[in-house]
């Protein structure tokens, strides 16, 4: 059997069988195989059987469409990337100075995102080819392009011309179907089939509930209730500089920076390298605005070091997946959905950021403690400390965090814009790499930052223009307010079902949607529901998003878990499977947010809020010794249920609830310690 061969067996993937010339996607990651510490080289892959980045890709693109790209090389490449880069010029400059209507600067935007969308994203895996883009695609993008900037240049006229639906002429109606379909299908090519699913049958019960043909066009391209709603307005005037910003901080080296300082943290400790994984990638999250990007930018390096130590492929894996995935989650940036979410809700950014920060926390922590946990029943070691980064050598580069410290002190003190923030901070990441010379953003890697930039904006910018769509038909109908009510009816006003209800809702229609997308279906169609059921908004919108957020690792389109599966070199399903199961706090602690919204700091004082933290890391830790089933020794399924109640009685705020919790921890944790004494005595 030849060594291709072996190698698809063994992944059960479809290795592309195309000459891949260059990279298909523009990198999220460092090398794999050599990291360096202190300027000393520690090979991580040293008797360790990890996915080469070929592996990587290949997984992506069979299970994630954002990964089939087209490939370009030579002049062809060159030209694009100057397209690509004078679109993100344009983007930060728009945002900043344009006085535009907001209808002629989406309208541009979109159609811009429509000719960068297919140069990029071919009609299927099959089709690339160096250097070739087909007749059929030129034309989908000409017309589907030049529909969006008619609108555009023509706005003046048409506002005067077509004042509702009934005054649009037939000219007007196929130019709308023209761009809206040019949206769909660079939404199948670059995003998938289930959010088209979702929007084809609202489409279809629009028709069905008798919406005239010319109004759902009007509604859907030309008013600021569809294509153009909140969605696309919030990408175009925020989003898009964070991608940006993402995209040149990237080219610091903030990645290894933050992988350097989790294993100074942590990589000496029991089973180091899964912690330095979760600490990384919480950190990463930061900035990026991807799980799977999160996952394959420090998973290259974390994994290999977790399977060197000892840790099942499964779990080094799951490990990184988890972890990244809760990067979206992770303030300031939150996959940059809190901008949408202090749009939808109508607060400021910052407060956003601060009511996620405990229920982050605790996400992560769940994580950190399984990974202990796993590490003490295993036995296994951490990272001799002479082959980690010193303190002072670390401390050399810690101006790499200018831009981040930046970025927070003039968003969190309302001083400036969120753009202008950005667009600052991007100056004072360009400012941080010239004290480097492996770092330092030379013009032709400012070029690739641009160009970076603005392809992790084309699937953002189309996954949110279809979330418009699906709006537009629930607003058009008015079936929002029966989607609501049939909830109700169905969770017979109980909370808790509606709630587990919603939950369900929400990872199906998440699986493969990116964050931002992701959080507009659900904040359209999920939140209303629990709000009627008397949930406070902002838990409603917090709680809506955790669950979207967890269909990165919840199988069976688990695509953090999947890229993490390619490089551990592992079973795909039992990796989410594995994932999911260390995620557990994004599946516990938005109930309990719900229930009782003090631990998103609302209607609680300071000293409520210095008790529920306590609480609720102590609860954490009761529920992560559940899943694991190990603390001292290995417990019985009874101890573990016991853990399981007395960690969740904790996590919910509440001094009589607190109290029983806490007794139930320190009982059991008296016991499982006592019983490992007895059996080390005998």
């Amino acid at each position: 059997m030849s060594e291709e061969k072996k190698k698809k067996k063994k992944l059960n993937i479809d290795i592309p069988t195309e000459d891949v010339v260059e990279e298909i996607r523009e990198p999220h990651y460092e090398s794999a195989h050599v990291h360096n510490f202190d300027g000393a080289t520690y090979d991580v892959n040293d008797d360790v059987d990890v996915g080469t980045m070929e592996d990587v890709e290949a997984v992506m693109r069979k299970y994630d469409k954002e990964s089939n790209t087209r490939i370009w090389v030579g002049w062809p490449k060159f030209v694009i990337d100057i397209l690509m880069a004078a679109f993100s010029a344009y983007c930060i400059w728009s945002t900043l100075y344009s006085k535009a209507g907001v209808e002629i600067r989406l309208t541009i935007f979109m159609g811009c995102i429509l000719i960068l969308g297919f140069i990029t994203y071919p009609a299927s895996k099959k089709h690339v080819r160096p250097n070739t883009l087909p007749w059929y695609d030129i034309v989908i993008m000409l017309v589907g392009a030049a529909a969006f900037f008619y609108y555009a240049f023509t706005y003046d006229t048409f506002v005067e011309t077509v004042r509702s639906a009934s005054s649009m002429t037939s000219t007007h109606s196929i130019i709308g179907l023209v761009g809206m379909l040019a949206v769909v299908e660079l939404c199948r090519r670059c995003v998938g089939v289930p959010i088209l699913c979702v929007a084809g049958v609202l489409v279809l019960y629009t028709f069905i509930d008798g919406i005239a043909f010319d109004r759902f066009i009007y509604t859907i391209f030309y008013s600021v209730n569809g294509i153009l709603s909140t969605p696309v307005n919030v990408c175009a005037k925020f989003i898009v500089v964070f991608v940006i910003f993402g995209a040149f901080l990237e080219r610091t080296g903030i990645a290894n920076f933050f992988i350097d300082l989790a294993n100074c943290v942590a990589g000496s400790a029991s089973g180091g390298p899964a912690k330095v994984a979760v600490i990384a990638s919480a950190l990463e999250g930061m900035a990026s605005g991807s799980s799977v990007a999160n996952t394959v930018g420090s998973g290259s390096v974390t994994i290999p070091m977790m399977k060197k130590t000892g840790y099942r492929a499964e779990f080094a894996g799951a490990v990184e997946a988890a972890a990244s995935t809760g990067g979206q989650i992770m303030p300031p940036i939150m996959g940059a959905a809190a901008f949408l979410m202090a749009e939808f809700l109508g607060v400021s950014y910052a407060e956003v950021a601060t009511r996620a920060i405990l229920p982050a926390i605790l996400y992560f922590l769940g994580i950190f403690i399984a990974v202990h946990l796993e590490a003490k029943k295993s036995g296994l070691k951490g990272i001799p400390r002479s082959e980690l980064p010193r303190v002072g050598s670390l401390l050399k580069d810690i101006y790499l965090l200018a831009p981040i410290i930046v970025l927070v002190v003039l968003v969190g003190s309302n001083s400036r814009t969120i753009q202008f923030s950005a667009a600052v901070s991007i100056l004072v990441a360009i400012v941080a790499s010239l004290f480097k010379k492996e770092t330092r953003i030379t013009p032709r890697k400012l070029l690739d930052a641009l160009a970076g930039g603005a392809r992790g904006t084309i699937t953002v910018a189309v996954a949110c223009a279809v979330a418009g769509i699906i709006a537009g038909c629930i607003n058009v109908t008015g079936l929002g307010s029966q989607l609501i009510g049939a909830v109700v009816r169905l969770s017979g006003g109980s909370m808790i079902i509606g709630l587990v209800l919603t939950m369900l809702c929400c990872i199906v229609l998440g699986m493969g949607v990116p964050t931002t997308a992701n959080y507009c279906i659900m904040a359209t169609t999920c939140a209303p529901i629990l709000t009627r059921l008397g949930v406070n908004e902002v838990a409603a919108h917090f709680f809506v998003f955790y669950f979207g957020i967890v269909a990165d690792i919840t199988p069976p389109v688990a695509l953090a878990a999947y890229a993490g599966s390619a490089i551990a070199k592992s079973n795909p399903m039992k990796t989410g499977v594995q994932a999911t199961k260390l995620a557990i706090g994004a599946f516990i602690v938005p109930y309990i947010f719900a229930l009782n919204p003090a631990m998103l700091f609302i209607g609680a004082d300071v000293l409520d809020i210095i008790l529920i933290c306590i609480t609720s890391v102590i609860g954490m830790f009761g529920v992560a010794v559940s899943i694991n089933g190990f603390l001292y020794v290995q417990l019985q399924w009874y101890m573990r249920i016991a853990y399981l109640v007395g960690g969740l009685l904790l996590l919910y705020p509440g001094l009589v609830t607190d109290i029983i919790g806490l007794a139930i921890i320190i009982a059991l944790s008296f016991v499982a310690r006592s019983i490992r004494s007895r059996h080390a005595a005998i």
